[in-house]
């Protein structure tokens, strides 16, 4: 019973963040079958829940259904704790908006939960992350969500030292180093830029605006294809 009323709560979960959710949709994310999906959306409009929709097309909730507030799961509340301690990795911004997001959640869990994040054994002690690299790490981030363009002085493997204009398209962190996804005005083809070897990072004045061929989708289908 309580992995059936699991299951019914993740459905509802699913539907108030999608506009149409198809049984096979739901069924794989919850790994039971199409019937167990039919059979708990019928219980689910048996107990009062505003389902529409039908078999084969799709599923979604009534626009004006008030959903209670969500809760996590014990492994949930306990990979948004891991997560929050990881952002001591990136940029001094984020950084900090850590902690106070991570006392706002504690605060809104029940005692139960509480207890299961303060005693997590999850942490990511910060070993070799620089000042230098935390400064590149906001300057990269304001510019992502400003859309502006990002002048470079790099140095890479080789030593070779070269000034780059570059489009950033997302930050990643790969082994022990934060990495920089753009699009590379100088050599006009994708890139990818390790911040602790940016010398100088500045953000220009100029924007930019994502185009198909120059997106971060693109920058990931580059990498699968070996280009980057």
């Amino acid at each position: 019973m309580s992995r059936r009323a699991d299951r019914l709560f993740q459905i509802v979960q699913v539907l108030r963040g999608r506009r149409l959710t198809t049984a096979a949709l739901l069924a794989q994310r919850l790994g039971v079958s199409e019937r167990t999906v039919y059979r708990d959306i019928q219980a689910l409009s048996l107990s009062g829940v505003p389902v529409e929709g039908e078999a084969g097309i799709g599923y979604r909730l009534r626009a004006d259904f008030d959903v209670p507030p969500l809760m996590f799961t014990a492994l949930e509340v306990e990979a948004l704790v891991a997560g929050l301690r990881l952002l001591s990795w990136g940029g001094g911004a984020l950084a900090a908006a850590a902690d106070p997001a991570l006392e706002k959640l504690m605060a809104a869990l029940p005692p139960p939960r509480r207890l299961a994040a303060q005693q997590s054994r999850v942490f990511a002690p910060e070993y070799v992350n620089r000042a230098q690299v935390r400064e590149a790490f906001d300057v990269v981030h304001g510019a992502l969500g400003a859309q502006k363009l990002l002048l470079l002085d790099y140095c890479d493997a080789e030593q070779r030292i070269t000034e780059r204009v570059v489009q950033p398209l997302g930050l990643f962190f790969w082994g022990n180093a934060w990495l920089l996804a753009a699009w590379c005005t100088t050599r006009t083809d994708y890139r990818s830029f390790r911040l602790d070897r940016c010398r100088a990072i500045s953000m220009l004045d100029d924007r930019f605006h994502e185009t198909p061929d120059r997106s971060l989708n693109g920058f990931l289908r580059a990498v699968r294809a070996g280009g980057v």
